[in-house]
């Protein structure tokens, strides 16, 4: 139980940071989120690090399923074509419905890292089967230097779904094709 209610309190903590913002992020916000009792989210999470290092980590879980899922069922990637293709769900995916939502609290976290090593930490970009398929595809593709070529090609991919998250509307098919182009070069 103390574990299903760790990750209820997780996922409440996640919504309110979706829904209000940092400044939302408490305790009691958390508790009635969750519709729990006042106190409840205290009693799990003394601080507010520790309901902040929660979140982060419940995060990072969620979407590196996420990520797996959507790359178990990409077939191999041959083109820069399929490439873009298999880049077009998961960027729709962060910009509507859950996704959305997890994609406010992600960039809300990112900043407060930058502040918080040991936040930082748990948000440093995993091992995944979507990382995996880029940097297999960029292999396969004669390209120097793939570590560095991928990290640059999803940190441009992040860029682009923060940029519409912000200004709305979907990231157009031109811009993932202009960043496969150039991780190519």
């Amino acid at each position: 139980m103390t574990t299903d209610r760790r990750a209820l309190l997780a996922d409440a903590a996640l919504d309110v940071l979706a829904d209000e913002g940092i400044r939302g992020l408490t305790h009691r916000a958390v508790d009635r989120k969750a519709a729990l009792p006042s106190g409840t989210t205290s009693a799990y999470f003394r601080t507010r690090t520790a309901l902040l290092t929660a979140l982060v980590m419940r995060l990072v879980q969620l979407d590196q399923a996420e990520l797996q899922s959507t790359a178990e069922q990409l077939p191999p990637l041959r083109t820069a074509e399929e490439l873009v293709d298999g880049m077009s769900l998961p960027t729709r995916q962060r910009l509507t419905g859950e996704g959305r939502r997890r994609s406010l609290a992600r960039y809300a976290c990112a900043v407060e890292s930058a502040r918080d090593p040991e936040l930082r930490e748990i948000l440093v970009p995993r091992e995944n089967a979507g990382r995996e398929a880029v940097r297999r595809f960029l292999a396969e593709h004669g390209v120097t230097d793939v570590e560095n070529r991928t990290h640059t090609l999803l940190t441009c991919l992040d860029g682009l779904v923060f940029d519409r998250l912000v200004s709305g509307g979907e990231v157009p098919r031109e811009a993932l094709e202009g960043v496969v182009a150039a991780a190519l070069r």
